[in-house]
């Protein structure tokens, strides 16, 4: 016999109604990620349910957490991603009150985004600090070094062909490729 969703809830216990947490992927460019800004919150016991939705074409994605073994068995899984996917996490019920990080992963590790997950008691109201958001996206003051790099190499390039100097052509290949490796090592760090 299948109950309506509503009773079958009741009838199942409160675990079984979690928030659900939009992620999107590929909404503002090609392999862009964007969570949660502030702290999601599961109680004990719980399931954190992600819901990964993407708007372009269907990517792999690294969903990852070094700190979430006192929580939960989840370490890292590899998904991907056409169009919408329900990802979820138990947590644990004999844990104690804290927090982890969920950290997802796009395009091979160059697009990285992380977020905090406080785990709490059950009925327990989640404190939320207000705090401004800037209407204006803040200027960090230098361009990326990848953006330097394609730079100088289109330069380098377009000198090449107008003078035809065969060192050209091979210093904006390699200004290219140092510009990616620079920025695939840097992400780690």
């Amino acid at each position: 016999m299948t109950l309506p969703l509503s009773i079958s809830t009741v009838l199942q216990g409160h675990n079984t109604v979690d928030n659900i947490y939009d992620i999107f992927l590929n909404r503002s460019g090609i392999n862009t990620i964007e969570v949660p800004k502030t702290p999601v919150r599961v109680e004990l016991g719980g399931t954190l349910q992600l819901r990964f939705v993407n708007r372009g074409s269907p990517i792999h994605i690294t969903i990852a957490s070094s700190n979430i073994g006192l929580f939960s068995s989840f370490f890292h899984d590899n998904l991907y991603i056409v169009d919408e996917m329900l990802f979820s996490i138990p947590v644990r019920q004999d844990c104690h009150e804290g927090f982890f990080d969920i950290e997802i992963i796009t395009g091979y590790g160059v697009m990285k985004a992380l977020f905090r997950v406080d785990v709490l008691q059950p009925g327990r109201p989640a404190t939320q600090k207000m705090r401004e958001t800037p209407i204006l996206p803040v200027s960090r003051g230098r361009p990326h070094p990848l953006m330097v790099m394609m730079g100088l190499s289109l330069i380098l390039y377009s000198a090449w062909l107008y003078l035809r100097i065969d060192t050209l052509n091979t210093a904006a290949f390699l200004a290219l490729i140092i510009g990616a490796v620079y920025t695939w090592y840097r992400q780690g760090s």
